[in-house]
């Protein structure tokens, strides 16, 4: 088995690129444009060069610029009641002003809570707000810890998990959590504010040069933003219609950061934590649902690659729900139809996060699918059976049974047996992976395996078919999410079983069989 079998490459993992798809799902969670953190992370790395910072000292430099705001769900929930419902809307209005002055951040929040909503409900939601002066250091200052804890968990370096706990600290001691001052707050801190803020100055079509100058020396290292003075004008001209991502991996010191593969669960879990703390009532559903569905694949036979693939998609599969307010996801009621096209998106948000990443790239399509339907009614794609692989089956139902079997904001959680039963009873999922999941659960007995002509196991007769339809081992392998030599492997094992020495033969036994219906 090779590293590309169990949906990662095989050896090392770059770990800027892991970082930069996370810091995909936080611009949602911040309302900011997708690729914001990785501008940050360009400006960043390209002012500590200029502060003469050390090949390591950028590295952190880069990593704090694209995690700084992975706490930004521990309190989604609260924000969202504080402020009407979308949290994710909030966030984005009141980022231009989070290191501005006390006038700033009172006057922004005013106009932002509830916009456009019933006169006497905003009136309320301000009052409740001003009435708790210290709601916004317990909010930043819990982003931080939770950021910081969520970093340590991932195996991150210790200058990285310091700087994430003290991400809102401000040169002149106003910043949260510990109200550091001057050179006592982490490096990586002061730079990583500066190069976040000259990037949201720009989107809003201020100029960074003076917006940085503004804060100089109270929420901004002088140090910092005489860098950018040098050099931030340039930087911002390459970034201008540039491919964020590539600017942003190709700005990393040599040697790049990697990880082994036998961290990279580590680090994936830590993602799916990030995204189940967006609400109280689905903290942990990510690790349920990559356990069955890890389970499930078991069940269902299928190889040990497969199943570590349905693990980690598992784990990843929610990180879009990051992109949508919190006043829909814990709604007691039912949804409206804008609510529900906005709880739709969700799947291809978890897509686009996923998409650029390499590491990740065989994990995108069950990820991404996890809310289809074999009859063609889920969604976001709407696609039918013959588009499902059995993988996206498996997750979708085990993605279901979670969710039954836990609480939720319109219904208690249903007990084991009423879960398996709903489960079985739910629209358009595939019997099969529905046994399976509930098998993995303790709840059913496995289904029996299809008995394959020839002793075929059922990977083998997925390539048989795809041999028989003319497919080269190089495409077979890209079908399948293998690796070519894992294809040929395949290929010597079923010859072998059914007698033959070519695929012209190959394919004429899998049509005497049946196998190509």
């Amino acid at each position: 088995m090779t590293g590309s079998d169990t949906g990662v490459q095989p050896g090392p993992l770059r770990l800027l690129e892991l970082l930069a798809s996370v810091s995909l799902a936080t611009d949602l969670g911040t309302g900011q444009p997708a690729g914001h953190a990785l501008r940050t992370c360009t400006i960043a790395a390209a002012l500590a060069e200029e502060l003469g910072c050390s090949a390591d000292e950028v590295r952190v430099v880069q990593q704090v610029a694209l995690l700084r705001f992975l706490g930004c769900t521990a309190d989604a929930a609260e924000t969202a009641a504080l402020v009407g419902g979308d949290d994710v809307a909030y966030n984005g209005a009141m980022a231009p002003v989070v290191m501005g002055s006390a006038r700033e951040l009172l006057g922004r929040h005013v106009r932002s809570v509830a916009p456009g909503g019933p006169p006497l409900e905003r009136a309320r939601l301000v009052v409740k707000g001003l009435a708790d002066p210290k709601g916004m250091e317990r909010s930043l200052s819990t982003h931080c810890e939770v950021a910081g804890m969520l970093a340590a968990r991932a195996g991150l370096d210790a200058p990285v998990v310091e700087a994430l706990e003290h991400a809102y600290e401000r040169w002149d001691g106003k910043g949260f959590p510990a109200r550091l001052e001057g050179e006592a707050i982490p490096p990586a801190v002061r730079v990583a504010v500066v190069a976040r803020d000259a990037d949201l100055a720009a989107a809003l079509g201020r100029d960074p040069g003076e917006w940085v100058r503004e804060r100089r020396g109270r929420a901004y290292d002088p140090a910092a933003a005489d860098a950018f003075g040098r050099v931030g004008a340039e930087i911002l001209a390459g970034l201008d219609g540039a491919d964020e991502w590539e600017l942003a991996l190709a700005r990393e010191p040599e040697p790049v950061a990697t990880i082994g593969p036998d961290r990279l669960d580590a680090v994936l879990t830590a993602f799916a934590d990030f995204a189940d703390l967006k609400s109280p009532w689905i903290r942990g559903h990510s690790r349920r649902v990559a356990a069955l569905a890890e389970g499930a694949g078991r069940h269902a036979g299928l190889d040990e690659d497969v199943c570590d693939r349905l693990r980690r998609a598992g784990l990843l599969h929610d990180l879009g729900r990051v992109a949508v307010g919190n006043g829909i996801w814990d709604k007691p009621g039912p949804l409206t139809t804008s609510e529900w096209e906005r709880v739709r998106l969700h799947p291809y948000a978890t897509e686009r996060i996923l998409a650029r990443c390499g590491p990740l790239s065989s994990l995108v399509e069950p990820a991404s699918s996890h809310h289809e339907r074999l009859d063609g009614s889920g969604y976001h794609r709407g696609r039918s059976a013959d588009a499902l692989p059995r993988e996206c089956r498996l997750l979708a139902a085990a993605d279901v049974y979670a969710a039954l079997a836990a609480e939720r904001p319109h219904r208690p959680a249903l007990p084991d047996e009423d879960a398996a039963a709903a489960l079985e009873a739910e629209h358009g999922l595939d019997p099969e992976a529905v046994g399976c999941v509930l098998a993995a659960a303790g709840r059913r007995e496995a289904p029996a395996a299809p008995a394959w002509p020839g002793g075929l196991t059922h990977r083998e007769v997925e390539v048989l078919r795809l041999l028989s339809r003319g497919a080269s081992n190089r495409e077979v392998a890209a079908s399948l999410v293998i690796s070519p030599k894992t294809v040929g492997r395949h290929v010597e094992n079923l010859y072998r079983k059914i007698g033959v020495r070519s695929r012209a033969a190959a394919a004429v036994f899998a049509m005497e069989h049946g196998l190509l219906d």
